[in-house]
């Protein structure tokens, strides 16, 4: 079964749009849930208040003679938020219980006052909660503020939500964040690494039990790397001294005890080839620090192309403007087209000449230079180019002879890889092998 993800989006939204999503949840089920007992209780009590002030006022109506309930009704009406009045039969009312809660209040209310209760939403055109009572055969409205009898407004639900989704949103960056920054920290723990600094440590007293556990590994990890690091330095340094020298006497020895000047020849191009492929392995396990400075592409391509002067086998034309410079490490640039050129020395000879007709070119992209190595060869099979850069893999079966150690490309890869740039290989339309350089142009 294939599994969905959130497409784009980093692990710290990730972290933050599902915490979000619950929080939500939690917040809507509040809300419901608060809804469903805040309902109740308050149409209770807006009827018990109501309920209180209808009694109250009945009581004193019934303590006062008809004489003195007229002065009694206007001294209430002044001193008071209610009003009470004799209700006439013509009086127009509008029923006061339209919706859930309002028929609530007014059950309560006929409970509480009997079932000739009536409520009204309006009397004769004033607003209002009007509640109709008897004492004796004399009917009355009374007129309470309906703000003592409604559920809270829909004004103070958004407030309390607002406030809630806007506490939501900042607990969630901030769990995300905090959820997130151990695994921050470690991603560019081992973005030092992959540059080559091995001296990268993460916190090992974290809170988090599995965090210092990971943490611990890693720093573990980045210790043995130190290590083995500093051996292959030490392997690589001996191995001029270790290998070198013998190679040395045996060219000696050569030239002294064999006669045979075919012989003689056959063994010191052997020793070359020895001393050559110590180079390549040398070149690709070198570190991995480069320091960067502006470099004229032209002048350090005429100074390789110098190495290459037999016409019988390989003859290379530069079309490189003078003024063209890159951000590169010199030494590692003379390298890859050292290789590049020595790839088309052995492999990209013309079929018909049996000379490596390499032609350098450059075009600008931007903020990049993109120089191409091409030469006149066969070609590589499609299916191959991807491989090229494999240590020790030839492009073609037959190859498997020749005298080369199989990591010159790769070296050209690593080198581009560490100057900031990249290489890509492709087989020319009309035939040949091209490789275009990648780097970053002196603006």
């Amino acid at each position: 079964m294939r599994r969905t993800a959130l497409p784009g989006l980093s692990l710290f939204w990730r972290t933050f749009f599902l915490l979000a999503v619950l929080l939500a949840g939690g917040i809507f089920a509040w809300v419901q849930t608060l809804r469903a007992l805040e309902f109740e209780p308050r149409a209770v009590q807006a009827a018990q208040q109501t309920a209180g002030l209808v009694n109250l006022s009945r009581a004193a109506l019934m303590q006062a003679d008809g004489i003195n309930r007229v002065a009694l009704l206007k001294n209430i009406e002044a001193r008071a938020a209610i009003q009470v009045r004799p209700r006439e039969p013509g009086d127009r009312w509008e029923s006061y219980e339209v919706d859930r809660f309002t028929r609530r209040v007014g059950e309560e209310l006929r409970a509480v006052l009997g079932a000739d209760a009536v409520v009204a939403n309006s009397v004769n055109g004033r607003p209002g909660m009007w509640v109709g009572f008897s004492i004796d055969r004399d009917n009355y409205w009374l007129q309470a503020e309906a703000t003592h009898a409604g559920p809270l407004k829909r004004d103070t639900w958004f407030v309390w939500i607002g406030i809630a989704l806007l506490a939501t949103l900042l607990g969630s960056v901030a769990i995300a964040s905090l959820i997130n920054r151990p695994l921050r920290q470690l991603s560019f723990a081992a973005s030092r690494i992959r540059e080559g600094d091995l001296d990268s440590r993460l916190d090992e007293n974290t809170l988090t039990s599995e965090i210092r556990e990971v943490n611990r590994g890693f720093n573990r990890m980045a210790r043995e790397l130190a290590r083995v690091e500093e051996d292959r330095a030490v392997m690589l340094a001996g191995i001029s001294h270790d290998l070198r020298t013998p190679l040395a006497r045996l060219r000696l020895e050569t030239e002294m005890s064999v006669s045979d000047e075919d012989a003689k020849a056959n063994m010191a191009l052997d020793i070359d080839q020895l001393d050559a492929i110590i180079d390549k392995f040398m070149d690709y396990a070198r570190p991995g620090e480069t320091t960067l400075r502006p470099v004229h592409v032209s002048q350090l391509i005429d100074r390789e192309m110098a190495l290459f002067r037999d016409p019988t086998q390989i003859r290379i034309t530069s079309r490189v403007a003078i003024d063209l410079e890159v951000l590169a490490d010199e030494t590692e640039l003379g390298r890859v087209f050292g290789n590049l050129f020595e790839n088309a020395r052995r492999y990209g000879r013309g079929t018909y000449t049996g000379v490596a007709d390499v032609t350098i070119t450059y075009q600008k992209t931007g903020p990049w230079a993109i120089i191409s190595v091409r030469d006149q060869g066969p070609g590589v099979a499609p299916e191959k180019l991807s491989q090229l850069t494999t240590p020790f893999f030839r492009g073609d079966a037959a190859r498997t002879a020749a005298t080369g150690a199989g990591l010159g490309l790769a070296i050209v890869d690593k080198s581009m890889h560490r100057m900031g740039g990249s290489l890509e290989l492709a087989n020319a339309p009309d035939g040949g092998l091209i490789a275009h350089l990648r780097l970053k142009r002196v603006l």
